[in-house]
């Protein structure tokens, strides 16, 4: 298995965003993310009338759809408990990965770097600091007893996670 870290935080921190900067960055230093998103939202990534989306509601419970350029593999869980991250990460085609980045699940048992934003409104007594914690990225100073980072310095950032990568 590869190495697993989540990157947590309130909504409306900037989870994605910064998610969005540090994946370039990491593959340009020859890492090979993938990625996990969590959401709360009720999720679809097919579309009503699409031939896929029709068999899929016709009752399959997992379907593939595949093209010449990507993949998706879509299981129908209605019944299922909550969401396991260790499952999800072994579904992951580990051969073509380096680290898997995760974002959300701010209460698993895993690395995570949290994220504070100082005008996300909420306090840095409020941080979820536990064992698990390998960094704090925020764009402010905080007297922490784990590293801080700085939230907008994505190439620092980067620099952390392949330190982390490499002592383990």
């Amino acid at each position: 298995m590869k190495p697993v870290l989540a990157i947590a935080a309130w909504s409306g921190t900037g989870k994605t965003m910064l998610l969005k900067k540090l994946i370039p960055v990491l593959c340009a230093r020859h890492i090979r993310p993938g990625l996990i998103k969590h959401t709360h939202h009720n999720m679809d990534v097919d579309k009503p009338g699409k031939d896929s989306y029709e068999l899929r509601k016709a009752g399959a419970a997992q379907t593939l759809v595949a093209s010449d350029q990507r993949w998706a593999l879509m299981t129908e869980t209605p019944d299922e408990s909550p969401l396991d991250l260790a499952w999800l990460v072994s579904r992951m085609d580990h051969s073509s990965l380096d680290l898997v980045l995760v974002e959300g699940f701010k209460h698993e048992s895993v690395a995570k770097i949290l994220l504070f934003r100082s005008d996300a409104g909420h306090d840095v007594s409020e941080l979820a600091l536990d064992e698990h914690v390998i960094a704090v990225a925020s764009d402010i100073e905080l007297p922490l007893d784990v590293t801080v980072l700085n939230l907008n310095d994505v190439n620092e950032i980067a620099s952390f996670i392949e330190e982390w990568m490499a002592g383990r």
